[in-house]
């Protein structure tokens, strides 16, 4: 069962009156990239939740977001009253030496560093604030990989209609392949014939089945048909593997699209033509398909 890349999961927790809220959102990525944004008061999260999402997911681009909701201000931020104090006091002190009179805007002094930073909890505080966070992180991770699931069985569902068009065209191309060496003889024994016809000559039977064996051997599908149905076969058994199997996919995908350039290189029949224009459609498809796999 393969897993799409691209998901959405939520959860929330309370914890002295402070409602957490996680969320998570996944894009596709050919690696692992982990966004993680957290308040600066919990900031010392972000390691053993970039671990959770690790532990669980193998590809793509995770944000994660953590939200506090009801939270007071004294949970959110410190000020440093004695700094601010001397901040002002200093500038009074430059305003009525140089006469100036200019009120003082203590919210932006607040901007200035070192005045407001974020209230960080003591050891015991913070051990449950990681076990709150982490749950709730747990619970969205889940959600996420319940959606991921439910659009990789589409995902899945999709390749394998891509696969079984993929292998009707192969057998057509089967069954016209014998017919483009019969037609190719025919039709240059009658062209040779109509040139030799003035001349009186004989066609020389030897000859003409020389090139007729050239002509097989050079124009020979079987080996590059074979190859495609073998992929077609890997193809659809990834789909069956667990864990990680966009990679495989994605490299399968190549794999059958060489082979359809081979075989278009090689046709001279009309109707093979376009069977491969069908399969290098179709593969094209499962291309974009595999750069949602996880």
């Amino acid at each position: 069962m393969i897993n799409s890349m691209t998901g959405y999961g939520d959860a929330e927790g309370q914890l002295n009156g402070v409602t957490y809220t996680a969320e998570i959102r996944t894009v596709n990525n050919r690696y692992f990239k982990a966004n993680i944004k957290l308040p600066e008061t919990v900031a010392f999260l972000a390691e053993p939740i970039e671990k959770l999402l690790r532990r669980n997911l193998s590809r793509g681009t995770i944000n994660y977001i953590l939200r506090l909701k009801n939270a007071s201000a004294n949970v959110l931020f410190n000020i440093d009253e004695t700094a601010l104090r001397a901040v002002m006091e200093r500038l009074s002190r430059i305003a009525s030496s140089a006469n100036i009179n200019c009120p003082i805007d203590i919210g932006s002094l607040l901007n200035l560093p070192g005045i407001l930073e974020p209230a960080l909890p003591d050891e015991k505080i913070a051990e449950q604030i990681k076990k709150t966070v982490l749950e709730i992180s747990k619970e969205a991770v889940e959600k996420l990989k319940q959606m991921r699931a439910t659009e990789g069985a589409a995902l899945e569902a999709d390749l394998k209609q891509n696969c079984n068009a993929i292998k009707q065209d192969l057998e057509r191309i089967c069954t016209q392949s014998p017919v483009v060496l019969q037609r190719y003889a025919e039709k240059l024994k009658k062209r040779v014939n109509e040139l030799l016809v003035d001349a009186k000559l004989k066609l020389d039977e030897e000859t003409l089945a020389r090139e007729v064996a050239i002509f097989a051997e050079r124009s020979d599908i079987s080996e590059e048909i074979a190859r495609l149905d073998s992929h077609l076969q890997q193809l659809l058994q990834g789909c069956q593997a667990n864990g990680q199997a966009g990679r495989r996919l994605d490299f399968i995908s190549q794999e059958m699209l060489r082979e359809a350039n081979t075989i278009a290189s090689k046709a001279s029949n009309t109707e093979i033509t376009n069977c491969v224009v069908n399969i290098k459609c179709r593969i094209d498809r499962i291309k974009e398909q595999a750069q949602n796999v996880e």
